[in-house]
């Protein structure tokens, strides 16, 4: 089985920290924001390659730090492979739907899939999640409590039925319709690549992943796992900043 890993922005909300460097290799307490989320799926005993989709600008980045990372514990099992999506500039940018496709396309056939961005720090494990969606038949995607409005407004927001079934996802919403929030982390059967494809093929432009949610929902059963969990999102210069101090040992002894 395999994951899959959005790292094709340019983060230009982030600039200069990411002018001429991808923000998934930023460091956080001296340790990329991507390997927090690689030392969990490495653990994944089913997954035996991560396919990480990047930019033109970036490739170059991300096999150095392949390298370092083949290193680590329980990384010389995984399979790393870095796909160039081929865009150079934030104008001409594929967006994360069609970066997932492409990544669909050039891995292998695979029953179930772990699908991420990689510029949030999840601060709950995935192991459970993983185990419970595998024993599963549907598709799930995470869900986690949220109080603040503003941070609502800013994300892709459920509207949930019964059982926990995600029947609408709002991105973005003026009006937020629930009191969740849904960080980019997907867990998704096979039908979920013939969906993204139908999805897409009406489509010119579409880069938040929750839009293919808010689609998928709609045509298929998606449900959720909602927790109390956090999450740190690297978005902007003050929340990575924020992120290296609360993750740093040190800060715990204050």
């Amino acid at each position: 089985m395999i994951a899959i890993l959005l790292c094709a922005g340019f983060a230009t909300r982030m600039y200069p920290l990411t002018v001429d460097f991808p923000k998934p290799l930023l460091p956080v307490a001296d340790k990329p924001v991507i390997d927090y989320l690689i030392d969990q799926i490495v653990s994944l005993p089913e997954i035996d390659s991560i396919h990480l989709v990047t930019n033109a600008k970036f490739f170059d980045h991300f096999v150095q730090w392949r390298q370092t990372r083949l290193k680590l514990p329980g990384s010389d099992r995984i399979e790393f492979v870095i796909h160039n999506d081929g865009a150079s500039e934030p104008e001409n940018r594929l967006g994360a739907c069609a970066d997932l496709q492409l990544a669909f396309h050039r891995s292998t056939c695979s029953e179930s899939v772990l699908v991420s961005a990689t510029d949030n720090i999840y601060l709950f494990g995935i192991g459970d999640l993983w185990k419970r969606f595998l024993s599963d038949k549907y598709h799930r995607i995470v869900a986690l409590k949220e109080d603040d409005e503003n941070i609502l407004k800013r994300s892709g927001v459920p509207i949930f039925g019964e059982e926990d079934r995600i029947e609408r996802m709002i991105e973005k919403p003026f009006h937020p319709p629930s009191g969740w929030l849904c960080p980019p982390l997907y867990f998704f059967k096979h039908s979920a690549r013939e969906a993204l494809d139908i999805f897409l093929a009406s489509r010119d432009f579409v880069d938040a992943p929750g839009y293919f949610i808010d689609y998928l929902c709609r045509k298929e059963v998606v449900t959720a796992f909602k927790l109390d969990g956090k999450r740190l999102d690297i978005g902007s210069p003050e929340t990575y900043y924020k992120a290296d101090r609360l993750l740093r040992p040190s800060a715990g002894k204050k």
